[in-house]
């Protein structure tokens, strides 16, 4: 897949709790960008944060809900992220999404490396 330099980060900020079709959110919205053959999508989750109602989410220990925030990037073209808003908002109830201009340096799979001979 040829992805262009001049490409589009998509962020969705959302919670760990947050589901759709009784799967988590953040699952769904990767699977659907896989299945749009997007570039690639990534997860990281944060282990404090607040948004819109400016409730805390964090994950101390001694706290028992850890509804704790995400952010799924995707980066690719413009046109294919576009396509796929659509999409994103159809499976948000709340949230908060960005786009931004990224400038993609290099996009190449790792190369498979031989198994050590066994000895």
């Amino acid at each position: 897949m040829h992805l262009p330099h001049e490409a589009v980060l998509l962020r969705v900020f959302i919670g760990e709790s947050d589901s759709w079709r009784h799967k988590p959110l953040y699952e769904a919205i990767v699977l659907k960008a896989r299945e749009m053959h997007l570039a690639g999508a990534t997860v990281l989750r944060g282990p404090m944060g607040f948004g819109k109602s400016s409730r805390l989410h964090t994950a101390k220990i001694l706290r028992l809900s850890m509804d704790l925030p995400l952010v799924v990037e995707i980066v690719d073209s413009e046109e294919k992220i576009q396509a796929f808003l659509p999409l994103l908002d159809e499976m948000m109830s709340g949230g908060l999404i960005t786009l931004e201009k990224a400038r993609v340096i290099d996009y190449r799979a790792a190369q498979e490396t031989e198994p050590a001979p066994e000895i």
